[in-house]
């Protein structure tokens, strides 16, 4: 029987990378990445896949109820938005003129700004 390795990849998005949803319910939207979970290969995009949260009486919480909030989404569902064109694309690198690895967009061949 094989061992099992916590091998965990590179991912090509970052947290506050724009990004649009292309599969799932939340189909065509778009967002900012609030967080990246490594682990799980996973993003939380604003706005993207809610999902209702049934919460206890607290003392943050007096009333408890129904809480809207964003679930994570699986990173191959998620593409970077191209500034120069606004379109889905993907991600590739590039050294720049100081010889330093930076992100492009595949699409119009732009560095990638936080």
């Amino acid at each position: 029987m094989q061992k099992k390795l916590n091998i965990i990849p590179k991912l090509k998005i970052r947290k506050g990378d724009l990004v649009q949803v292309m599969a799932g319910d939340s189909k065509g939207k778009q967002g900012k990445i609030t967080e990246v979970i490594l682990k799980t290969n996973r993003a939380i995009v604003e706005g993207a896949n809610m999902v209702s949260k049934h919460t206890k009486p607290s003392a943050t919480n007096p009333n408890g109820g129904i809480v809207k909030k964003e679930a994570s989404i699986h990173v191959s569902n998620l593409m970077v938005i191209d500034a120069k064109t606004g379109k889905p694309s993907r991600v590739g690198k590039k050294k720049n003129a100081e010889g330093k690895s930076v992100r492009i967009t595949k699409k119009s061949g732009e560095e990638i700004k936080l």
